[in-house]
């Protein structure tokens, strides 16, 4: 079950990944879809008819003239001099007919950039601001993310056995993020969603976790020597904070104002609990290799605080447990910080 949940969770975040690559933030539609509006189409098919038109009937009428004067045999240069006074005259009687049809550019501009914006037709200022309204309304939506961090145990008592044996030690999570921005203009937000957590702890000078006969954790020493030693905890999270925008207002149009909620500078704080999935501690080497997931005594829910600081997709982060990483007064008082750095947190 655990397993299918996992592989959910990071089907889930692939998904959303892929997706959020695929499609622009306003959720335009592609390109090849809204590269002409149909009206603007119309308008301009419909001037290019009637300039093909002019010139047309201009051409013939000159042509016509042509012919009366090659009826004249004049000499060459003579010729040549009335045949280009005849191809002024009609270039400015086409210029001035053409001038005569009144075709709106500004307005055929102005559509096709309300029709590049908002991905449909208007005609009206009211159906223009409804339009912008729903385009750009506050951020509400789930998007994928990944983090790593390397992590420590503190403890303000004296070192215990793990303390002066623990090696590196990271925290691997991936999941969904919930967005919330409170309103079009604010810069400030809700964050919550939910993810997967991965924490390892790696023991060096041949040291294993062990057990005793009351199951209580100890280390010990392994004499032929390990190549690996790793104490590793899944948990299901799920964090719940605020974060803050320092992007500028931008306008949209018709006295419509928005902060775009998810580029920029952030801050972000929140506290985050976890439930345990597993735990498996794992040994290799010399004469051993076993992957063991009975009980360790590691703590059921961890609690703790998270402080986040982000320039668009790119976070770093630190965070606190508020609980002991094990239970029962198993290596007592140490609790994990972590610091580390996530993408499209």
């Amino acid at each position: 079950m655990i397993k299918k949940m996992i592989m959910m969770g990071f089907v889930c975040l692939v998904s959303t990944s892929l997706y959020a690559q695929r499609k622009p933030l306003l959720n335009l539609q592609p390109k090849e879809d809204t590269e002409v509006s149909p009206i603007v189409k119309e308008k301009v098919d419909e001037y290019a008819r009637k300039i093909d038109a002019i010139i047309k009937e201009e051409k013939k009428a000159m042509e016509a003239e042509l012919l009366t004067l090659q009826a004249k045999n004049l000499d060459k240069v003579e010729f040549d001099k009335q045949k280009s006074v005849l191809a002024d005259r009609f270039s400015e009687k086409i210029d001035q007919r053409i001038e005569e049809l009144g075709f709106d550019l500004d307005g055929v501009i102005q559509k096709q950039v309300r029709y590049s914006l908002l991905n449909s037709d208007v005609t009206s200022n009211e159906e223009l601001k409804e339009k912008l309204l729903k385009k750009f309304r506050p951020t509400k939506n789930f998007t994928g993310y990944i983090s790593y961090g390397i992590m420590n145990l503190t403890n303000s008592e004296a070192d215990n056995a793990l303390d002066k044996n623990l090696g590196y030690a990271g925290n691997f999570e991936f999941g969904l993020k919930f967005n919330y921005q409170f309103s079009r203009t604010s810069p400030w937000g809700l964050i919550s969603g939910i993810g997967f957590s991965w924490r390892t702890l790696s023991l060096d000078n041949n040291m294993f976790v062990a057990k005793d006969a009351n199951s209580n954790i100890y280390l010990a020493n392994y004499e032929k020597g390990l190549s690996k030693s790793k104490l590793r905890t899944g948990y299901i999270m799920v964090p719940l904070g605020i974060q803050y925008n320092f992007s500028k207002l931008k306008n949209a149009g018709m006295d419509i104002q928005y902060r775009d909620y998810q580029k920029g500078f952030k801050v972000g704080a929140n506290v985050y609990g976890g439930v345990r999935m597993s735990t498996n501690n794992i040994m290799k080497g010399e004469g051993i290799s076993d992957r063991d997931r009975s009980n360790y005594q590691v703590s059921p829910f961890i609690y703790g605080g998270q402080f986040t600081v982000s320039y668009n997709d790119f976070s770093i982060f630190v965070k606190k447990d508020f609980g002991n990483f094990f239970k029962n007064g198993n290596f007592e008082n140490d609790k994990a910080l972590v610091f580390g750095a996530a993408l499209w947190w």
